[in-house]
């Protein structure tokens, strides 16, 4: 039976593919206040001014392709079941080759109508639409005569894929964890549902404050990390 690893992966898996990391100098938040374009209360305070901060989103997200990093990531499902559990917004996984990606924080390339909250089980799929890399503003509305906002769980929104990627964690016999400064909870938390037996491999240039001897720390970018943490398995 083929072992499974869970990957939890953030903004610097992608950063190599020219998209902007959040909290890095340099980040998307150096130049924009999160709370004006990126939370519930932004939203409802200016629709306009968050609707253009994702359709600059999607534009970037137009011309990036998917890195070696993400090919590599897509590569495991040779020989592991591969769960990626990722904080970023984009679709490079998918356009990898990652066949089961959870988008903890939402995805850019898709909306739903702003009366579309969680239940028990989620977003209704049903009311979910794939927009590409179109831009949406403020008039335009979903089949029900509401307005479309970013599928986006915004700051100050739970996170309705959350008990699924513990369950995940939880169930894999290797985590790896790429690109994440892990600042931003609850995802941030998610390896501590991991195994006692489930070795820990972290890959990032940066140093990463957490103590576990579980832990194997690779001090590289996501491309480069990837091709030592393959060699290792």
């Amino acid at each position: 039976m083929k072992k499974r690893i869970a990957v939890l992966t953030g903004a610097g898996v992608s950063a190599e593919s020219g998209l902007g990391t959040y909290r890095d100098n340099g980040g998307l938040w150096d130049n924009y206040d999160p709370m004006e374009v990126a939370s519930i209360e932004g939203w409802y305070r200016n629709r306009s001014k968050v609707l253009e901060f994702y359709n600059m989103q999607r534009e970037h997200l137009r011309s990036a392709k998917p890195n070696d990093a993400h090919r590599a990531i897509a590569g495991l499902e040779k020989d592991y079941i591969v769960d990626v559990i990722t904080q970023n917004v984009d679709n490079l996984h998918e356009r990898a080759g990652s066949t089961h990606v959870v988008h903890l924080h939402g995805e850019a390339t898709k909306v739903r109508p702003e009366n579309c909250y969680n239940d028990e089980d989620g977003f209704s799929e049903k009311q979910v639409f794939d927009v590409g890399y179109d831009a949406v503003h403020l008039g335009d509305k979903a089949p029900n005569g509401v307005q479309l906002r970013p599928h986006i769980v915004f700051f100050g929104e739970a996170v309705p894929k959350m008990e699924q990627a513990i369950e995940l964690v939880s169930k894999a016999d290797i985590v790896l964890i790429v690109g994440t400064s892990l600042q931003v909870y609850p995802a941030a938390g998610l390896y501590r549902y991991a195994s006692p037996e489930a070795p820990i491999y972290i890959i990032d240039p940066a140093d990463v404050p957490l103590w576990d001897k579980r832990i194997h720390h690779i001090r590289k970018v996501a491309t480069e990390g990837m091709k030592d943490f393959v060699q290792m398995l």
